[in-house]
């Protein structure tokens, strides 16, 4: 081949290649990886933010006499590599309403920032019937008083619409106020007006009995009437004809406004409650008591070993409860299981233990847990966890018996290091919650989701934590602390970790917790 024909044909090959690599495309899609938002901190603020990465929200809380229209923001932690849209540090925002921000990483995500702040609010009158009603969003107060009371005449007699520290103008505590129309007041906080009206209703009834809350041996009635009065509540079984008077220390009184928590009523059985005010009686209301239930299992006497995943329920039955050990068993063996060293010298009880588990340094640490629900997959070396069975009734505490050895804290997450070499702390919890679908727990930093206690689906919550050694079985109980009387909760779930910080790969190895015998109260 000839100097000149080389030369073509290397121009040539030049050129297709030129040709082809014009029509090649970059098709390699960019990682879908939801920007978050982890960690968020505020000055003022008196609790840790609470954050929701499936809804990208994230709450603050804050004392009532803080300004929310300029809230300093002192810390924001984001997935790494992501970034505020516009590329920005966030230092003040205005919570005086949800605010929106743009995380960025890869793709676009919106993030709601809101306030939480619970202002004290009253507004009474002398002889008023009931409770104020104070609509906070429409700035209205409405208060009754009797049908021969004097509009043109009554006095006030406490008053407080804004935060601490604000100012009402007029103030009309101890005044007399003429009611015959509504009445606009100013109240000026944090150099911001509001104007709030104040209406007056009358009534004929002088006593009435609002509403029966009735749960399984407990019941909730209230009533309102004059709050100067003997005001109480009466009950008795349907169909008798005797009322039993609640006992004063039943009974909480606000004003006008009271309520009788009965004690030690039968389950599945219905009864009559009334209010009274002196020798006057509110409508009777008659209420259903609910079933003393106890969860599956709640002996833990129940297992069976799936070869290496060690399983709460038996075999071939259906679970109720699981474990972590999915994932434990990914780089090991399950860290939770059933042990004869039992609070009754008989069965079985539950043993959780903390590990770390992988293969020299890799790996992660496993906290030894159990939980009603069940556990839903593996992403990489990050669970994710189903929390909850369905559940309507309303214990009143979670009864158990537990051992605990400690450990140091041996490994921690970032936001943990501070923790090492403390002794580790072992965590005992029950909610109920009455969101549509069981609470879905993940572990990966990434798309982190934890269950909050103060989250708006609470309907009751309590814990029992210990950070020293407990060598020998010991009883528990944990009183669930309801947000109201009426929720009705859609499920329960009831969860023990030998180390409170293991969703956070946060923990000693070698920390253990042992729990037998779990058992639901019904009444106070």
């Amino acid at each position: 081949m000839n100097k000149s024909r080389r030369i073509y044909l290397t121009v040539c090959a030049a050129y297709m290649l030129m040709l082809c690599g014009a029509c090649i495309k970059n098709d390699i899609p960019y990682p879908k990886i939801q920007a978050n938002i982890i960690n968020m901190e505020a000055r003022g603020q008196t609790q840790g933010a609470s954050i929701d990465s499936a809804a990208r929200t994230v709450k603050l809380y804050f004392p009532e006499e803080t300004d929310l229209y300029h809230v300093n923001i002192e810390s924001v932690t984001l997935t790494e590599g992501a970034h505020f849209v516009p590329d920005t540090v966030v230092t003040e925002l205005n919570l005086s309403s949800p605010v929106t921000l743009t995380v960025e990483l890869y793709q676009q995500y919106e993030w709601t920032i809101s306030a939480v702040q619970n202002i004290e609010r009253y507004f009474t009158i002398a002889g008023q019937i009931g409770a104020t009603l104070i609509d906070a969003p429409g700035r209205r107060v409405v208060v009754s008083v009797s049908e021969h009371a004097d509009l043109a005449a009554l006095t006030v007699e406490s008053m407080k619409l804004g935060p601490r520290g604000c100012t009402t103008i007029p103030d009309m505590t101890g005044k007399t106020v003429n009611f015959t129309s509504p009445v606009d007041v100013e109240i000026i906080s944090h150099g911001h007006s509001e104007i709030w009206t104040i209406y007056v209703e009358t009534t004929a009834s002088t006593v009435n009995t609002v509403k029966a809350d009735a749960w399984t041996q407990v019941a909730f009635v209230y009533g309102e009437a004059q709050g100067e009065r003997k005001n109480g509540i009466e009950y008795r079984l349907q169909g008798d004809t005797q009322w039993t008077r609640v006992p004063d220390e039943w009974v909480t009184s606000d004003g006008g406004s009271f309520y009788a928590r009965i004690l030690h009523l039968t389950p599945g059985t219905t009864y009559e409650a009334r209010a009274f005010s002196d020798s006057e009686y509110g409508q009777a209301l008659t209420f259903t008591t609910g079933a003393a239930i106890q969860v599956p299992n709640s002996a833990l006497d129940q297992w069976w070993l799936n070869g290496k995943v060690w399983c709460p329920w038996e075999e071939g039955g259906t679970p109720y409860w699981d474990t972590g050990n999915k994932g434990a068993t990914t780089l090991g063996s399950s860290n939770s299981f059933p042990t004869e060293d039992t609070s009754t010298g008989s069965g079985w009880a539950a043993q959780l233990e903390t590990r770390f588990v992988g293969i020299g340094s890799i790996g992660k640490l496993a906290a030894g847990n159990l939980f009603v629900g069940s556990y839903v997959r593996t992403e990489g070396t990050n669970g994710v966890l189903s929390f909850g069975r369905p559940f309507t009734e309303r214990p009143t505490k979670l009864r158990g018996y537990m051992k605990y050895k400690t450990a140091p804290v041996s490994s921690a997450s970032k936001d943990f290091d501070y923790m090492k070499g403390r002794p580790d702390t072992c965590i005992i919890w029950c909610a109920l919650i009455d969101q549509d679908e069981p609470f879905e727990i993940r572990t990966n930093p990434n798309n982190r989701q934890l269950f909050d206690s103060n989250g708006s689906y609470v309907v009751a919550y309590g814990n029992f934590q210990s950070g020293e050694d407990i060598p020998g079985y010991i009883p528990f109980e944990i009183n669930l602390d309801y947000t109201s009387t009426s929720r009705v909760p859609k499920f329960i779930l009831i969860t023990a970790s030998a180390s409170k910080y293991g969703d956070y790969f946060t923990g000693g190895a070698g920390a253990t917790l042992w729990l037998d015998n779990l058992e639901l109260l019904y009444d106070y």
